[in-house]
């Protein structure tokens, strides 16, 4: 066994967003880990269902499906409490996974846009946070995993909720790994990379674009490396480089105000 599943195995984990994509991949990867249960919570419940039978089938026992939106606080709370009683008492990992791209020139959102974007891509993870960390303190460990974006570090035009709060949902990430560092929890940024998963909608993926199996794996070998932020492609790795680099100004000026006039002219390009 390496030492990525060595850090899973015998593991009692939650994942919101857990039916699809990237959730289910790294709830499926942890399985594969040894982990010794899975939450997957979600607000699909058909998904949830067929997945969480499905995963059972192969992994007898060992998963629990929760319906959960992550925007109710209550119902993050009580997704928690089903957790731990289904984990015997624990929860080593939490995966806020849940969220959405949220698109559209800024212009055209409203007031309620903007509230609905930050209650799932922000709030959602804060509440499962708040829920979670009596849990973690009471066992003397466990490890908080917020998937962000490489959008937080390269912002393009016709994204700036998805921008917005994935960049603030790094900046609570950062600061929290520092103030709960000396009580034994872990926290740490993820961003997935460009995977092909139902965010994309209607729009074409990029032809690198990988596969969440392949995201969920990047991921999780960073989260047990207990690195601040994972990388979950060498695109997010070279843009958090360079997209804040003073002497790369100008060349990024360029290259995203191209972005926004193709946008502007329905060409949608990255």
């Amino acid at each position: 066994m390496n030492e990525t599943a060595a850090y899973y195995k015998g593991r009692v984990a939650i994942v919101t967003g857990g039916a699809s994509g990237i959730g289910l991949a790294l709830g499926e990867t942890m399985l594969a880990y040894e982990a010794s249960h899975i939450i997957l919570a979600d607000f699909n419940d058909l998904n949830l269902a067929r997945e969480t039978e499905r995963l059972n089938a192969a992994y007898q026992g060992k998963v629990l499906g929760c319906h959960c939106d992550v925007t109710k606080e209550e119902d993050v709370r009580k997704m928690m409490q089903s957790a731990v009683e289904f984990g015997g008492g624990r929860i080593d990992f939490l995966f806020n996974n849940a969220g959405a791209g949220f698109l559209g020139p800024f212009e055209e959102l409203t007031n309620e846009d903007w509230e609905k974007a930050f209650a799932l891509n922000f709030y959602g993870a804060l509440y499962g946070i708040r829920s979670v960390l009596p849990i973690m303190r009471a066992q003397g460990s466990g490890h908080i995993v917020n998937i962000i974006s490489g959008i937080a570090f390269f912002p393009m035009a016709s994204q700036t909720m998805y921008s917005a709060t994935k960049a603030a949902l790094n900046g609570l990430t950062l600061a929290l790994r520092y103030e709960l560092w000396d009580d034994q929890i872990r926290v740490t940024s993820a961003t997935p990379g460009t995977t092909i998963t139902a965010i994309w909608k209607d729009i074409t993926p990029p032809a690198e674009a990988q596969s969440a199996e392949q995201s969920a794996t990047r991921i999780l070998a960073g989260v047990a490396k207990n690195e601040r932020i994972v990388l979950g492609d060498d695109a997010d790795l070279n843009g958090i480089k360079k997209c804040f680099d003073p002497d790369a100004a100008e060349y990024y000026d360029a290259h995203l105000l191209s972005v926004a006039r193709k946008r502007k002219s329905g060409e949608w390009v990255f």
